[in-house]
Order: C-alpha cells, then sequence, then structure tokens
C-alpha cells in the first residue's frame, strides 16, 4: 500500500518539474526575442513606404548594421538588387546583429569564417570588412542579379540551409527601398541613447559618411543653424542638383539621409533635414516632418547636426 503514494508523489514532483522546465525554456525564449527587437515600447526603426500595407521593425542597431550593408554597396556601385541579397543573407545569419559568436569559428554579420579565408576575427567584426567581402564574393556569381535570391545567396555562403534566406525577402527588399533612397522618407527611427561610450559628433559623422560611402562623399563640418559660429556640430553633405521625386539626386540625398537616421543613436544626431523634411532626436515619434519655408525641390544638401 506504500508503494503507490510514493510513486504518485514521485510522478508529482516530476509533473512539476516539467512544467518548470517548460516555463523557463518560454522565458529564455521571450528574452532573446527582446534582446533581438528590443522589446516593445523599446527605440526602434519603422520602415514602411507609401502604399505599403505592413511595416518593418527593427531595433537601432539592426538598422545601423543595415545602413552600413547598403552605404558599402553603394561605394561599389552595385545594383539594389546585391544590397536586397546582402540584407537577406545577414538576417538569417545574425538578425542584422555583429555577434561574436555563431556555428564553429563563424562570427559578424555574416556569419564568415576565419578558417575559410574571409578573414581575422577582428576584421569579420568590423562592418565595412564583413560587408566588403561579401560583396567581393557575390560580385563572382554570374549573373547574380537575375539568380533566385536563395541561389545568389547560397553561392557566397555555402549554407546548410539555403532555403531560409528566402522568408527574409520582402523585409529585405522593404528595407533596400528606404536605404537606397528610392522609397523617400520610408524609415523613421525614434531616439535611442547611444549604446557605448564612443564619442559622437560632427567629425565622427564626417569620417564615418566617407569610410561607408567612399571618397565620392565630400561633407564638410559647419555651424550648426542657430548655434553661433563656433558650435560647428553641423554637418553638411552635398548632393547637387536635387532634382524632382524619383530623380538620381533625390534618390542620393534620401540615401544619406536615411543613413543618418539609422545611425543617430550612435553618432548623436539630433537633427537631420533633406527636401523640405526634417527629423529631430527630441520629436522622433512624429518622424520626418515638413520644414516651414522648405520644399521638396530644396534637395541640394543633406544637413546633419549632432550633440556635439
Amino acid at each position: 500500500m506504500s508503494a503507490r503514494p510514493a510513486f504518485a508523489v514521485r510522478r508529482t514532483r516530476l509533473w512539476r518539474f516539467a512544467a518548470a522546465f517548460a516555463v523557463l525554456l518560454g522565458l529564455a525564449g521571450y528574452l532573446l526575442v527582446q534582446y533581438i527587437t528590443g522589446g516593445p515600447g523599446a527605440p526602434h526603426c519603422t520602415v514602411r513606404a507609401e502604399g505599403d500595407e505592413e511595416a518593418y521593425e527593427l531595433s537601432p542597431e539592426q538598422a545601423a548594421n543595415a545602413a552600413t550593408i547598403s552605404a558599402v554597396a553603394s561605394s561599389r556601385g552595385l545594383p539594389e538588387r546585391a544590397v536586397t541579397i546582402a540584407l537577406a543573407t545577414a538576417m538569417q545569419e545574425s538578425g542584422l546583429r555583429n555577434i561574436e559568436f555563431g556555428d564553429r569559428d563563424s562570427v559578424g554579420l555574416f556569419q564568415q569564417r576565419p578558417s575559410q579565408d574571409w578573414g581575422t576575427v577582428r576584421q569579420i567584426m568590423d562592418p565595412v570588412y564583413s560587408a566588403e567581402e561579401f560583396y567581393r564574393h557575390l560580385a563572382k556569381v554570374p549573373g547574380y542579379s537575375r539568380l533566385p535570391l536563395t541561389v545568389a545567396a547560397q553561392k557566397v555562403q555555402r549554407s546548410g540551409y539555403p532555403q531560409a534566406y528566402a522568408k527574409h525577402e520582402a523585409n529585405a527588399a522593404r528595407l533596400t527601398g528606404a536605404l537606397t533612397g528610392r522609397d523617400p522618407g520610408a524609415m523613421t527611427c525614434t531616439e535611442s541613447r547611444p549604446e557605448d561610450s564612443r564619442a559622437g559628433g560632427a567629425a565622427t559623422v564626417r569620417e564615418k559618411l566617407v569610410r561607408e560611402f567612399g571618397a565620392g562623399v565630400l561633407p564638410r563640418t559647419d555651424a550648426a543653424g542657430g548655434r553661433g559660429a563656433g558650435s560647428n556640430r553641423g554637418v553638411t553633405v552635398p548632393v547637387g542638383q536635387g532634382g524632382g521625386p524619383g530623380s538620381e539626386g533625390a534618390r542620393r540625398g534620401w540615401e544619406l539621409a536615411t543613413w543618418a537616421m539609422a545611425h543617430s543613436a550612435e553618432l548623436r544626431i539630433e537633427q537631420i533635414s533633406y527636401a523640405g523634411r526634417t527629423w529631430t532626436a527630441a520629436d522622433s515619434g512624429k518622424g520626418w516632418q515638413n520644414r516651414p519655408g522648405g520644399s521638396a525641390a530644396d534637395g541640394r544638401d543633406v544637413r546633419i547636426i549632432t550633440a556635439q
């Protein structure tokens, strides 16, 4: 008679242990999602082009990495399709996060492996370097822009799960439209604090622009509007004749303005202005706002004002 109660007690304890373990697994999954996305109410960036029924949301870290990937393609004169392939690949491999771990010795945005001649760990952990390496390999794939995304990405990555890239194609295309300037003002970001203690400011903005977009970008430091001649917190990036919506000049301007938006946290950017519209960190929830006295035709320069 005593064996049954003992067995029942053990079984009850086993069920309780299993239930507790399931709860812990669920909590771990929830925390992972919050880590990747930033969680509800956290600073975030949203991509929604005109006519889109759905929006794509990502964290400031993800947006900054995506903007770097797109800028490197621009510096190499690559087409939008290359950007979409690269973004979808990084979404699958790292969730657009520059991680220091992965399968075997894989690291970085694209999970490139030092043992497979992608470079040193230090090099691969540099988003500009890793994006350049991805595009260098992609450019060797004949007709990559006409291939299905999964095929083109697999030619570069040699992944064990090549079909997994397909699920990211729609969001990668949305993000490409915003970052290349094809969809003007499609990305908006809410204000967020810098993720580290590195200095931002106008000089850092200039240096980063040139490193990611190449020597063809000619940013200059000047006084921030209304702050006095000695403030020197402003950066002006000449675009040339902007032209009307959809023109090459207008797309270039929105490409640069969106890049600044995506990097606004790390670079401590307070305000971005282009083509009659302005984004301010202090009022970031309203996105791009029409600037008093400005117009869409006013598209010769992108104006960036930093906090220091």
